[in-house]
């Protein structure tokens, strides 16, 4: 199963944020729980973790790029 990883709403007003940093990279793997890529936005930088365990497959923005809350940031491939 392939999991999509969206760009979280950490407050009501925040509209989007920019992700600091990857703690990944594509092919690596990742538990639930784990840290996953950090986010800035006007109020907070903050630390987003996996929700699920798996293999990162695809990583859709660089650091430093701004990112719609909603907006699929990477796709993690699910372990069964």
């Amino acid at each position: 199963m392939i999991y999509e990883v969206l760009m979280p709403k950490l407050d009501i007003a925040m509209e989007q944020g920019v992700i600091v940093r990857w703690f990944k990279k594509e092919g690596d793997r990742i538990a639930k729980g784990e840290p996953f890529f950090e986010v800035s936005t006007e109020k907070v930088t903050t630390e987003i973790e996996s929700e699920v365990s798996g293999k990162v497959l695809k990583i859709n923005f660089l650091e430093d790029e701004i990112v719609k809350v909603g907006e699929i940031v990477a796709l993690i491939e699910v372990e069964e």
